[in-house]
């Protein structure tokens, strides 16, 4: 028998050796293929030569000639999740793909705290992510993660391969993504594809097209080699050269952490993240596909008495982003942030709430609960200042210590400490140096722990009633 089977694989190696028809790199052995859908399988072949696809779930035979330029695309339609699977696709000699699944596939994008695999960054570490490594099998999560590039202009392919799950590929990729894809594979009990394309450090807007650019005057796209000093940091440089090359392979969403490099502009960061979502849409052109993302965790960027903008407004920008987008969903951190670390080590709170969002907003899992309060409206009464909440339908909890993340103040704009208290419908805000409040804030600053939660465990969004001046 295993003659036979080296006598197989020797052949299918020689056949593929001899094939001059190319897959796009992020097509090969143990990738994921969304279910039941229409995807689009492409490449580059001889110019003019006719190349043909064929899946081992239905053997149903697709064909085309390549174009002058040798590039070719081709529809196949994809079956419930399942699999192994093979495909053959030939230019009249055979390459063939091995191991394909066929389930739920997500792109996970953003900056460093995406990019921290489970085995974390030097000093950095991830919590139990020894456990976790060396328990990590599942033969039903496959792991793509996009290679580094930063070429000027749009680029044709993307490096990288998809892999199995081991100890060895699980600690090398990135935690957030893993547990994301932990948590639906073992809740949905089907296939999950995961490919990570991010960048320690990128702004917002190197994930951006030029057009989805065009409105914003004050961005400058390079137009030179030269023009591009940190590749992370340059308008469409990401974009370009490690998103442009997969659109077109069918998803099912994306999931996003990213916004400590924008954090000091905060007006500006709803608008470019809409019109990030809506051009990554638009090029997909499978519609409003679901979009999560993470509020960025509290931490100390001004240590030592320094000066600059709290990290709250980034965060509240957030907040409004999810309002400015449809079928978007914010999951919120505020209790696993770390004062003197900019990367949480609980990434497994980050990976599993963005898979709580997705369960319930787009598998329709509705007795999960999916994200933490989020402020809905002040009322004033009196010296007191009563706060709704969406997400808080079962009610809210402090755990039972006393709330001290509030502050109040009225006309004068001066913010004193306040007693909080929960009631039945939200939260009750007042203090004895404020007789007429107009305006509460919660856990507006760079570093704290949250203490304001939900019946099931997700803590509150920090934010501000009022809508004075950005100041530092």
């Amino acid at each position: 028998m295993r003659v036979c089977l080296l006598v197989f694989f020797c052949l299918l190696l020689k056949i593929n050796a001899a094939s001059k028809v190319r897959l796009a790199g992020v097509f090969g052995d143990h990738m994921v293929l969304q279910q039941q859908t229409k995807i689009v399988i492409w490449g580059w072949a001889e110019p003019g030569s006719v190349v043909s696809v064929k899946p081992s779930w239905n053997w149903q035979e697709n064909s085309i000639r390549a174009g002058s330029d040798g590039r070719w695309r081709l529809p196949v339609l994809t079956p419930t999740a399942g699999g192994p699977y093979t495909m053959v696709i030939s230019d009249g000699s055979a390459l063939t793909i091995l191991d394909i699944l066929i389930g739920e596939v997500w792109i996970c994008s953003g900056q460093s705290n995406m990019t921290m695999p489970v085995k974390g960054f030097p000093d950095n570490p991830v919590k139990d992510s020894a456990a976790e490594i060396e328990h990590a099998k599942n033969d039903k999560i496959r792991l793509f993660d996009v290679g580094r590039s930063a070429l000027l202009g749009t680029q044709d392919d993307v490096k990288g391969s998809w892999k199995e799950v081991s100890s060895a590929t699980v600690a090398n990729f990135s935690a957030t993504a893993w547990f994301f894809g932990k948590t639906l594979q073992e809740k949905l009990g089907i296939p999950v594809g995961l490919i990570t394309t991010s960048w320690g450090g990128s702004t917002i807007e190197t994930w951006m097209s030029e057009k989805a650019l065009s409105a914003f005057q004050s961005v400058k796209i390079p137009k030179t080699a030269d023009s591009i000093k940190l590749p992370q940091q340059t308008p469409t440089i990401l974009f370009n050269n490690m998103l442009y090359p997969l659109i077109g392979y069918r998803i099912k969403g994306a999931i996003w952490y990213q916004g400590e490099s924008n954090r000091n502009n905060p007006v500006q960061y709803p608008l470019l993240f809409e019109s990030m979502v809506k051009d990554w849409r638009l090029r997909w052109g499978i519609g409003d596909f679901p979009f999560y993302y993470l509020q960025i965790a509290p931490f100390s960027y001004f240590p030592k008495g320094g000066k600059g903008l709290s990290s709250a407004y980034i965060r509240e920008a957030q907040m409004k982003a999810e309002d400015r987008v449809p079928n978007t969903g914010m999951a919120i951190l505020m209790d696993v942030g770390e004062e003197k670390m900019i990367h949480p080590g609980d990434k497994k709170s980050a990976g599993t709430r963005l898979a709580y969002l997705a369960l319930s907003r787009s598998y329709g899992m509705k007795e999960i609960s999916d994200t933490g309060p989020i402020y809905k409206a002040m009322t004033i009464r009196g010296n007191s200042a009563f706060l709704t909440f969406k997400h808080a339908e079962e009610g809210l909890t402090s755990n039972g210590k006393e709330l001290r993340l509030f502050e109040i103040a009225g006309a004068d704009r001066l913010f004193f400490p306040a007693q909080a208290t929960i009631t039945d419908k939200g939260v009750k805000v007042r203090s004895s140096m404020v007789k007429k409040p107009v305006a509460v804030r919660y856990a507006f600053m760079d570093f704290v722990i949250g203490d304001l939660f939900n019946s099931s465990g997700f803590p509150a969004s920090s934010f501000r009633t009022d809508d004075w001046p950005v100041t530092n």
